[in-house]
């Protein structure tokens, strides 16, 4: 395969486009008769993406319960031919296709910012250690288990780093050969990480029934109720009586939320990529803005503050949360866990949401202009943040409907019924907030203004009278100057210059702290639930109402969307803090 002509007539429109960009004075063409047409392209890609995400969906929903006749080890089967072929199709990629003449004309500014390359990195050094444990643990019966149980986690640890290489080099990367390869590569690496997110999320929640199971039912019944109705990891039948056996097994379980969230953050980040196959980005319109992570700078520290303190308590309940209810079997004590959840939960959503409407509201004031232009990567944080909301709407409308129509209420049912309608309003005035904040210009007065303020500023402790000196007694300006074309500065205007950026910087710190401590208090909320903090399987009421069945599906269903959404949220609002 050639790296100039074989992929439809890229090579020819980009060096076309090219010879065209050398011209001199010559006006940028439309964005329509610049780019190569790729419908067909992307459609044969989504397809294919379509077909494989259902059939990855199928086995493993079905390798989740023992009546159907598929294992788990055929679900890792899958997983592994699929993570092959994406470590092929990537390494082509890296050494082939990135490397063609012409093949990257441009880059996209807004893709693959240092923050989210950095979170992925965070996430796959834990998803690496998820992986060395996962292999120590069924290499401690290797003898009675399939040889895919241990091939699946180190060919996982080599897809992780290879992914992570690329996009760590490759995120901003706007291909312009091998086009449908390339777009069908995407997808795949797209489709790969989902169900690897399907398959993690599922053995969590298989792992966390049974845990529950265990500890109310005696061992007889427990492996009667297996054979009736859950699946048992094969892994289960044989003995891990040894000490780093167990450590081994809790400890790559503790590390599934991470190795959760790195198969997300790739996703997102591949399908940017992909939205970027065959786009040329206008640098006349497309601005790119050198924005500078500076964390203590023009800040109060009252944002962060007060996250922390959000922070430490929360850890502090859910470790409390963690003794009373999952280790122990008193229902007064699993009382008093569940009223302390939400009253941490309801002080935290409450104040979330109050900053939340305090920032649209400092929004209201901003005098900065919105960011108009065309931008893959907030298009999809845009769509992330509202799509994954509706998980925990889902959840929390459920449970309403479950309290509302039960009897008797309890201090705990209405505690829950709060929570639940914080838990909406919180999501709802979050997502504007962030929204607005991402589709605003950075600050520009920084830059703008920085030569004529320069000097203001070095007149700050000048005598603001030694200035109307210069002004004629009947209180006009002064004469502009014909020799240099100048004009003159009324003492008004010159109090106005150096008071107007302090009352933007006002608008700029406080939005700093209100980003500051939202993001503060959506890792906290992620820590809770993706950690064991679940109440919705320990509050009775929802149990009761929708039964053993269907209140757990809908749990599963919705909660890893809810984890998901608090992790992207801290993504968007480091951004809004970085922007403001």
């Amino acid at each position: 395969m050639g790296c100039g002509h074989k992929d439809d007539k890229a090579s020819l429109a980009s060096s076309q486009i090219v010879s065209f960009s050398h011209q001199p004075h010559q006006p940028p063409s439309t964005p329509a008769s610049k780019e190569v047409w790729k419908k067909g392209g992307r459609m044969f890609s989504i397809l294919l993406a379509v077909h494989l995400a259902l059939l990855a969906c199928t086995l493993v929903s079905s390798g989740a319960f023992e009546k159907i006749a598929v294992h788990d080890y055929d679900v890792f089967f899958l997983l592994t031919v699929m993570m092959l072929i994406v470590i092929i199709w990537t390494i082509f990629y890296l050494f082939g296709t990135s490397r063609c003449p012409d093949a990257i004309l441009c880059k996209d500014s807004h893709a693959g910012p240092i923050w989210l390359r950095g979170g992925l990195i965070l996430f796959a050094i834990f998803s690496l250690v998820m992986d060395v444990f996962k292999i120590g643990y069924y290499s401690s019966f290797y003898s009675c288990l399939s040889a895919i149980k241990i091939i699946y986690p180190i060919v996982q640890a080599i897809f992780v780093v290879v992914q992570t290489y690329f996009l760590w080099i490759s995120a901003k990367d706007c291909v312009h050969v091998h086009l449908n390869v390339t777009r069908c590569g995407l997808m795949l690496t797209l489709t790969t990480n989902l169900a690897v997110w399907m398959s993690a999320v599922t053995d969590e929640s298989v792992h966390k029934a049974h845990s529950k199971l265990k500890k109310n039912v005696t061992e007889e019944i427990f492996r009667w109720l297996m054979k009736a109705g859950m699946r048992s990891s094969s892994a289960e039948e044989c003995n891990c009586n040894s000490q780093i056996c167990q450590i081994f097994k809790n400890g790559y379980f503790w590390l599934y939320p991470f190795n959760i969230e790195y198969s997300l953050f790739a996703s997102a980040m591949v399908y940017v990529m992909w939205k970027n196959v065959g786009r040329f980005i206008d640098h006349h319109s497309h601005h790119i803005h050198h924005l500078k992570f500076r964390l203590f700078r023009r800040t109060f520290f009252v944002g962060i503050v007060l996250g922390l303190i959000i922070l430490v308590s929360g850890l502090g309940v859910l470790i409390l949360y963690e003794v009373q209810v999952n280790s122990s079997t008193e229902s007064s004590k699993k009382s008093q866990a569940l009223t302390m959840y939400y009253i941490f939960n309801i002080v935290c959503l409450g104040l979330m949401s109050l900053v939340c409407i305090g920032g649209s509201v400092i929004y209201r004031f901003d005098k900065r202009d919105m960011d108009r232009h065309k931008n893959p990567t907030r298009t999809l944080d845009v769509a992330l943040l509202m799509g994954a909301a509706l998980g925990q709407y889902a959840i929390s409308y459920y449970s309403i409907v479950a309290i509302v129509a039960s009897t008797p209420r309890d201090a705990i049912s209405a505690l829950n019924l709060t929570y639940a309608l914080l838990m909406i309003a919180q999501h709802t005035f979050q997502n504007i907030f962030i929204i607005e904040g991402l589709h605003r210009q950075p600050p520009k007065e920084d830059h703008k203004h920085n030569s004529h303020q320069k000097d203001l500023y070095g007149l700050t402790f000048v005598n603001i009278n030694a200035v109307s000196l210069r002004v004629p007694d009947s209180g006009s300006t002064l004469a502009p100057s014909t020799a240099s074309g100048t004009e003159a500065i009324h003492p008004s205007d010159f109090v106005r210059s150096l008071t107007v950026p302090k009352k933007m910087n006002w608008r700029r710190k406080f939005l700093r702290e209100i980003s500051m401590f939202l993001l503060l208090s959506n890792i906290i909320l992620w820590i809770m639930p993706a950690f064991g903090a679940r109440p919705q399987f320990d509050n009775d009421t929802e149990l009761n109402f929708y039964g053993d069945s269907m209140w757990p599906a809908i749990v599963d269903i919705c909660l890893p969307f809810g984890i998901f959404y608090r992790m992207h949220a801290v993504a968007s609002l480091l951004e809004v803090y970085i922007m403001s």
